[in-house]
């Protein structure tokens, strides 16, 4: 129980997979956009798995009175899964689930995401990610929706309290080009490549070249031969190279 709610937890640290936090992303499987982030939860953290299965039971019970006519489903369908287990679709979570209870909250309100430093000022975008750790507050209840049954798991606001390796599969800059620093602007030799086939002049300091003109084809063998602007000897006429 959380602020006097039944049904809501503030979790311990969590680490963040799969966070819309910034902007709403529609579901795979078609539907209206949310906000959403998969906190992975260590089962370590055994207060935090006691406050989310208490929360689940008051939901629940919530559920008998409003949402399920009065009748539990048989087979409740809840947002907990098992890291160490597999999906719905039978393949295994991802290593960063292992050890961690996974659970997916969502809202179609945006989440304030704040700093363990200050918790009056909202994080900018940049520092949002996949991969931060964070303590969220979350709110289970009870749905009937096209005859599925189950408990829903509401996403509240986020208070991020350290960053993590991110889990988009996106390095750094200091990552990539971490020993590479150096002070001041590093001397680089460029050759002047003039671009073909009508070049303008070369920057100044570098050797200016004209144009070289086309070699003029040699005359057929027998032929002898002249020099531009000579008359043939025969026809008296100026010879055309």
């Amino acid at each position: 129980m959380y602020q006097n709610d039944s049904m809501k937890v503030l979790t311990g640290v969590a680490r963040l997979s799969y966070a819309a936090l910034t902007e709403p992303r529609a579901p795979l499987q078609g539907g209206e956009p949310k906000y959403s982030v998969t906190l992975l939860i260590p089962k370590s953290d055994m207060a935090t798995k006691a406050d989310i299965d208490a929360s689940i039971a008051a939901a629940a019970q919530d559920g008998i009175e409003k949402a399920w006519k009065g009748v539990r489903p048989p087979m409740l369908k809840t947002p907990i899964h098992d890291g160490d287990g597999v999906r719905q679709s039978g393949e295994p979570y991802g290593d960063e689930c292992k050890g961690c209870w996974v659970i997916t909250a969502s809202s179609k309100q945006k989440p304030e995401v704040v700093h363990i430093s200050n918790v009056h000022a909202q994080l900018a975008p940049t520092d949002i990610y996949s991969g931060m750790y964070a303590r969220v507050t979350i709110r289970f209840f009870a749905y009937a929706n096209s005859g599925n049954k189950g408990i829903g798991c509401g996403l509240n606001n986020v208070l991020k309290i350290a960053d993590g390796e991110p889990l988009a599969g996106h390095a750094s800059a200091a990552t990539d080009f971490d020993g590479m620093e150096q002070a001041g602007e590093p001397q680089v030799n460029v050759p002047y490549v003039p671009p073909y086939p009508q070049a303008p002049a070369a920057p100044q300091g570098y050797p200016q070249y004209a144009p070289q003109a086309p070699a003029a084809p040699a005359y057929p063998q027998g032929y002898p031969q002249y020099a531009p602007g000579a008359v043939d000897p025969i026809t008296r006429q100026p010879i055309v190279g």
